[in-house]
């Protein structure tokens, strides 16, 4: 079944990382996953660690392992999406991944409890180990 397409940019610090007329989007946000198809709601966002899925058709999916970001969707429809990390899935690598997540948790026994560095730390600690989940799949 043809969807209607609509117009995704996804960013972030290093600049464009996707930019095309899809069919649906889906992505997490702090308050759980969601699903965009063209005519959404006017949305703004927070975006937590997970696997986005933009949908040029339903057969042709581009995978990235997402990092947190922000979500807007403007009055036209039009959806952009600003992350710190949008990896390929094949670009990453486990063993890596393992090894900053071993760096996450001993930087976060080593925090303050309720300090900056701990809310660091545990956040590098969730991304690493949703994208090594990504990696894995």
């Amino acid at each position: 079944m043809s969807r209607t397409p609509f117009n995704v940019e996804v960013l972030t610090p290093e600049g464009l990382v996707f930019r095309d007329e899809v069919e649906m989007i889906s992505t997490r946000t702090t308050t759980g996953s969601i699903g965009i198809y063209a005519h959404h709601q006017p949305l703004l966002g927070q975006l937590v660690p997970t696997e986005l899925r933009v949908y040029r058709s339903e057969s042709e999916i581009v995978r990235y392992a997402q990092g947190e970001g922000y979500i807007q969707i403007g009055p036209q429809g039009n959806v952009l999406l600003l992350v710190e990390e949008a990896e390929e899935p094949g670009s990453l690598s486990a063993a890596t991944l393992r090894e900053k997540v071993a760096t996450a948790e001993r930087e976060l026994a080593a925090a303050e409890e309720g300090s900056e560095a701990a809310r660091i730390a545990a956040a590098d600690k969730l991304r690493y180990e949703t994208f090594l989940g990504i990696a894995a799949a």
